[in-house]
């Protein structure tokens, strides 16, 4: 499926929009994970363990909010965002979204 930032696809034409998709995913860093992003953090620049988690907890929204759309008939997804926040001091949220839409090749 594919899934695009833009509000068209190069070379295809946009035939039915069927609405608003998502995928969602909390994470949260074990107790040594945070002690050492911890540790880490006293030396100042990147945190890798916190960087792999979000990088992870992406891919998994994005799974999740192309499954969403293909269960809807789609086979694109057009104007996909993410969005993140924090739960708590441990946890982070992260949504994919985006528009579902049939598209076909233009000929």
């Amino acid at each position: 499926m594919m899934v695009v930032t833009t509000e068209q696809i190069h070379g295809c034409q946009i035939e039915r929009t069927i609405g608003q998709v998502f995928g969602i995913v909390v994470r949260s860093r074990g107790v040594g994970g945070n002690l050492t992003a911890a540790f880490r953090s006293l030396a100042g620049g990147e945190i890798k363990e916190y960087t792999e988690m979000l990088e992870d907890a992406r891919r998994t929204a994005i799974d999740r909010m192309v499954q969403n759309a293909h269960a809807m008939g789609a086979n694109a997804v057009v104007m996909m965002r993410f969005d993140s926040s924090e739960i708590g001091q441990t946890m982070s949220e992260v949504v994919a979204y985006g528009t579902a839409v049939v598209v076909r090749e233009e000929s």
